[in-house]
């Protein structure tokens, strides 16, 4: 599957320290996996953290599931020896955190470079600062290696001294310019993190306003929050039927050397058939590996 098609609905962390948990999440319904060296790592357990995580993606065995693995930051005391540890264990990318500037971006690729990564192993980075939303844009065409961001809205709010709403109203002013720059730059761009557990209906309603804010999909932090995302994230079956309808209507008026073409009474243009390619991409994507 090509990285362009791939479905990144859900992506959840997973705690490199844990053993366990990395063997579990070759099981998991997950889109993406991010095995976490950094904030779900406590410092003494960082180099045992390290060992595990690239041994585990070594050995293979987590299937359709795009394996990324989050290491420290560069001006860490982990980072470089992370980035030594994983830049040619097999993962799909390596995620940076704390990323501000666009020199960061290339601080990265660069360590990537120096460490032997496959030369055209991805880049993810994390947005999670004031600062990251006011130069995102040069962030995001900084490299062109940089495949995904990755909104961090635990540290934002903090950051921000903004509180956790539902409406989250004192972050979609950053939350938006990440979507506009991901969209600019043909960029993956995955939603922060949910963080009540036990709130389900709090965590449906982050993901339809993710959603509809157009970002891919969802970070997460437990593998009971897995079928909200990946059901929010997916165009509904409805919304695959109507996307193949539109096409064929598209298709066969184009045949019929028609310059107009109409479907339930509504004007179809360029823009509308290249949406419902997409939809309809995804969907199949998501068939191809369920």
């Amino acid at each position: 599957m090509s990285s362009k098609s791939r479905p990144r609905r859900s992506a959840l962390y997973m705690p490199g320290a844990n053993a366990r948990a990395l063997e579990k999440a070759r099981t998991l319904p997950a889109d993406c996996l991010i095995l976490d060296l950094e904030d779900a790592v406590a410092p003494d357990a960082k180099s045992l953290a390290r060992e595990q995580v690239a041994a585990a993606v070594r050995a293979g065995g987590y299937g359709h599931r795009e394996v990324v693995v989050r290491v420290n930051g560069l001006t860490t005391h982990w980072g470089r020896d992370d980035v030594a540890a994983v830049a040619d264990c097999g993962a799909n990318a390596i995620l940076f955190p704390k990323i501000e500037r666009a020199e960061q971006v290339h601080e990265a690729v660069a360590a990537l470079d120096a460490a032997g990564a496959p030369a055209d192993l991805p880049v993810w980075i994390m947005a999670e600062t004031p600062r990251a939303f006011l130069e995102i844009n040069a962030i995001a065409a900084a490299h062109p290696r940089l495949e995904a961001i990755v909104i961090g809205t635990s540290d934002l709010a903090k950051e921000l001294r903004a509180r956790h709403t539902l409406d989250r109203v004192g972050m979609i002013g950053a939350l938006s310019l990440g979507v506009l720059a991901a969209r600019a730059y043909g960029l993956v761009i995955l939603d922060g993190v949910y963080l009540d557990l036990n709130d389900d209906a709090g965590l449906h309603q982050a993901c339809a306003q993710g959603r509809d804010m157009g970002f891919d999909g969802k970070t997460l932090i437990h593998p009971k929050q897995l079928d909200a995302a990946n059901t929010a994230f997916a165009p509904t079956a409805q919304e695959a039927a109507d996307a193949r309808r539109l096409i064929d209507a598209w298709q066969q008026a184009r045949a019929a050397g028609q310059g107009v073409v109409v479907v339930d009474g509504k004007l179809v243009e360029n823009l509308h058939v290249e949406e419902a390619q997409r939809i309809l991409a995804l969907a199949e994507a998501i068939a191809a590996i369920e």
